[in-house]
C-alpha cells in the first residue's frame, strides 16, 4: 500500500492558490483511483482506492501547510505504512511553472510543509513530487495567490502530468518515474509562464 499526501491549506479561500498544488494533484488522482477524498481521519481528508492495481490511500491534511507533519505521522501509523511507501506532493517556488520533479528523499528545500513532515517523522527518507510554481515578488504573496491568467491554460496539463508521474511511481517505482518525468516540461503551445 502507498500513502500519497498532497499538501495545501483547507478552505475555499485557498482552494485555487499555488500553495494548493498538492491538493489539486490528489483530487485528480482520486478520480483515477475510483475514490473521493472526503473521509475525516488523522486530521486529514482521506480516500482509499487503487491506482493501476496498487492499493493507495490519498490524503489532504487539514492542519494548514506548515503543520502537516503530525497529520502525516498519524496517517503512517494508522495505515501501518513505512516512510519508504509515502509520497508527498507539494508546490515548489524554486522550480519554474510547467516543471515537476520527483525525488526519493532529501531536505525540505525551505518548504515549511516538508520541514514539518521531516521533523514529525524524524526522517527525510520519503518520496516527494514537487510541482513548480515559479517565483515572482514576495514569496508569501506568490504562494497564496491564484495561478495567473498566463498560467491557467497550462495548469490542467501540469496537474494531469503530475498525476501520471505519481501513478507511474506507484506502479513501477520512484526511479522509473524519475527517469520518465523529471525532464518533462510544459510546452509553449500549452501555455507556459
Amino acid at each position: 500500500m502507498k500513502l500519497i499526501v498532497g499538501l495545501g491549506n483547507p478552505g475555499a479561500k485557498y482552494c485555487s492558490t499555488r500553495h494548493n498544488a498538492g491538493f489539486m494533484v490528489v483530487d485528480r488522482l482520486a478520480g483515477a483511483a475510483g475514490t473521493i477524498v472526503a473521509r475525516r481521519r488523522c486530521f486529514s481528508l482521506v480516500g482509499e482506492g487503487r491506482l493501476d492495481g496498487v492499493r493507495v490511500v490519498l490524503a489532504k491534511p487539514q492542519t494548514y501547510m506548515n503543520l502537516s507533519g503530525p497529520a502525516v505521522r498519524d496517517l503512517l501509523r494508522h495505515y501501518r505504512v513505512r516512510p519508504a511507501d509515502l509520497l508527498v506532493i507539494c508546490d515548489d517556488l524554486d522550480l519554474a511553472f510547467g516543471r515537476i520533479r520527483l525525488r526519493p528523499g532529501g531536505g525540505s528545500g525551505g518548504h515549511r510543509g516538508l520541514m514539518s513532515i521531516i521533523d514529525s517523522l524524524g526522517s527525510s527518507e520519503f518520496g516527494r513530487l514537487r510541482v513548480g510554481i515559479g517565483k515572482t515578488g514576495e514569496a508569501v504573496d506568490h504562494v497564496l495567490g491564484e495561478f495567473g491568467p498566463e498560467e491557467q491554460p497550462g495548469l490542467e496539463e501540469v496537474v494531469n502530468t503530475s498525476a501520471l508521474a505519481v501513478a507511474c511511481a506507484c506502479r513501477e517505482g520512484l526511479n522509473q518515474a524519475m527517469s520518465r518525468f523529471n525532464g518533462w516540461r510544459l510546452t509553449p503551445a500549452s501555455g507556459t509562464a
